[in-house]
């Protein structure tokens, strides 16, 4: 992990530490909050628990002056407010933190013969299998990687996701098709030797190690050339997808929001902006109204309909 600077290290940082573990936060969260801690230390030159509310101030000015766009600032955002919150129990602090509103970018969706087409351009069954719980069961590339053979219920048909975004477990989908797979994969890598009882499903390059979620991002770019898609693909692609495809499938949005896990049923919505076949389902008003209008008064009279 990244190491805040000495002016702030020991305690507070052991402090910092410990109050994201308590909660259950990932370890790329952690990292990503302490280095975050630390710029801000470095913008100080001195300790971060010292900060006024002048410092954020002109923190978050020098950052707009930067460039910095608003998904980047927001989580800088997150991090500090958990900082003063939790660690230095400075919320007045917190509250001085601005949080920039932007418009969201439609997420990109495969169809389903596109989801097949990547999914089948994989060059080994790992690869596909792990793609296949990607899309199959709608789980974040972090989700995906950090799974071990014990979080697959066969019995239930779930997949138990024990630290998802913000530390929040919850279980996941496992449809006949995928555990189909995973137990080809399972077979396949207990012959090479790389497949362990309680070891992760997807292990890395060191079977003692799961599989990254960089490694993850690449196995779905290769794909997608392979695939001949057109559309940027990444591992949360085919996240969108599964949700998307749901939707469209007539899963109630809650369901969904479940599924997911999400904190808020306003992430889940926004696939509603994306779920074409859902938008083609639905009756214009103006078909019921036109049903009433005599055909020859839409057809317009000649002379009269010049102009």
């Amino acid at each position: 992990m990244p190491h805040l600077p000495p002016a702030t290290s020991g305690s507070l940082r052991e402090r910092f530490v410990a109050d994201m573990a308590v909660r259950g936060f990932t370890d790329k969260t952690c990292k990503d909050y302490l280095r975050t801690v630390a710029g801000f230390a470095a913008f100080l030159e001195r300790s971060p628990g010292t900060a006024t509310a002048e410092d954020i101030r002109q923190f978050q000015i020098r950052q707009s002056e930067q460039g910095m766009n608003a998904p980047a600032m927001n989580s800088t955002v997150a991090a500090l407010r958990f900082f003063f919150n939790h660690t230095l129990d400075r919320p007045d602090l917190a509250r001085k933190l601005i949080r920039l509103r932007y418009p969201r970018k439609l997420p990109v969706v495969l169809s389903p013969d596109e989801a097949a087409r990547l999914i089948a351009a994989t060059t080994c069954l790992k690869h596909r299998a792990a793609l296949s719980v990607a899309y199959g069961a709608g789980l974040r590339v972090a989700e995906v990687a950090s799974l071990k053979v014990s979080d697959i219920d066969s019995r239930r048909m779930l997949i138990a996701v024990e630290r998802g975004k913000g530390g929040r477990g919850r279980h996941a989908l496992l449809s006949p098709a995928l555990l189909a797979l995973l137990r080809a994969w399972w077979q396949e890598g207990r012959r090479e030797g790389v497949m362990r009882p309680g070891g992760w499903l997807f292990p890395g390059q060191d079977p003692a190690r799961p599989i990254t979620t960089r490694q993850l991002g690449r196995v779905v770019e290769a794909a997608a050339v392979a695939a001949d898609l057109t559309k940027h693909v990444s591992p949360h692609t085919l996240r969108h997808s599964f949700a998307t495809h749901l939707l469209e499938d007539g899963v109630d949005i809650r369901v969904i929001q479940a599924l997911l896990g999400h904190a808020k049923l306003d992430n889940t919505a926004l696939y509603t902006r994306v779920a074409t076949r859902t938008v083609r389902t639905v009756t214009s008003p103006l078909d019921r109204v036109m049903a009433r209008i005599e055909p020859r008064e839409t057809m317009g009279s000649g002379a009269g309909s010049g102009g």
